[in-house]
């Protein structure tokens, strides 16, 4: 038979509760509401632990950047189909957003909504017959667009906020970030990943337009990065690939170019689950030399319009 020994709690030295650090006390705790309904007390009512201290962290920073500071907005395009433009919207018209960069996804869900009212088809079902991205308009003018912005020695962004602007009817000119970005001087950049999108499956696709008016955002987003420095914030809002990639390399030029800066800025990610990309390209590796890395996890339709609710309302209180 086994000899099994066991363990003599008896013998374990205790400690008073007193002496023992806490990282949770009463002043931490959520409260209910009580009477008052609107969003600054259920704000205030947040437990200040964890994610939701993140949180806070972020909003101040964004806040704190608003008209001081570079404030560089990354999206992908699960960000504009859910519904989250006119947050945004509202964000560049406050002066909070001073660079708004977009994967080729979001700028086509953005200008689909702007151009026609509508956007998100169906995959799974225009795959099964080949008709998935095949709309006519959508590929003949965002490709017209590229082209003429090529030619003109327009970066991808510029071009088709250039042509929005000029187009004659806008279904949705009251949601669109593209739109917004031309109406208040944003910066807007677009980097395109060549047969990743819609468009590149037109056959007005034009791949020399494309990776021309992309690489010169690639370049104008690295000219944008210095705004970072001591205090800025980068927010890759719903990006898992793309944007965290363009914004490593852009960020070593702009290094590169300024002497080892920008440093000291908030890096935040804001995605629906946690990926390599984001969190080593966005929040860690960048803010080794100074600043701070945050990851916040979630539906980007609940996250995200916390977030700029909560920006929004740390302004007015200024």
């Amino acid at each position: 038979m086994t000899d099994y020994r066991e363990a003599d709690l008896s013998r374990l030295k205790t400690v008073p509760i007193a002496q023992r650090p806490n990282k949770v006390d009463a002043s931490l705790l959520a409260h209910p509401p009580g009477g008052d309904p609107s969003f600054t007390a259920f704000w205030d009512s947040l437990p200040d632990i964890l994610a939701a201290k993140d949180l806070r962290a972020v909003v101040r920073q964004v806040a704190s950047a608003a008209g001081r500071r570079g404030v560089v907005a990354m999206l992908g395009g699960h960000v504009i189909k859910v519904g989250l433009g006119p947050l945004l919207r509202e964000l560049i018209h406050r002066g909070v957003i001073t660079h708004l960069a977009l994967n080729g996804s979001a700028a086509i869900h953005d200008f689909e909504l702007a151009a026609y009212g509508g956007t998100s088809e169906d995959v799974a079902a225009g795959l099964a017959d080949g008709t998935f991205g095949m709309a006519e308009e959508t590929g003949r003018e965002m490709n017209a667009a590229i082209g003429d912005g090529a030619r003109a020695g327009m970066g991808m962004g510029e071009a088709l906020v250039t042509y929005l602007a000029r187009r004659p009817q806008l279904a949705a000119r009251e949601v669109s970030v593209l739109v917004a970005a031309g109406e208040w001087a944003v910066p807007v950049t677009v980097h395109a990943t060549l047969g990743a999108d819609i468009i590149h499956q037109h056959p007005a696709a034009d791949g020399a337009a494309l990776g021309t008016t992309s690489h010169r955002d690639f370049k104008r987003l690295a000219a944008s990065l210095p705004t970072l420095h001591d205090g800025g914030v980068v927010l890759n809002l719903g990006s898992a690939v793309v944007m965290p990639e363009v914004f490593l390399k852009a960020l070593t030029v702009a290094r590169n170019l300024g002497g080892g800066k920008p440093t000291g800025f908030t890096a935040c990610d804001c995605d629906m689950q946690r990926h390599y990309r984001p969190r080593v390209n966005v929040v860690e590796r960048p803010t080794l030399a100074g600043g701070r890395g945050i990851q916040l996890t979630g539906h980007h339709e609940i996250l995200i319009p916390l977030l700029a609710w909560a920006v929004l309302r740390a302004l007015d209180a200024r």
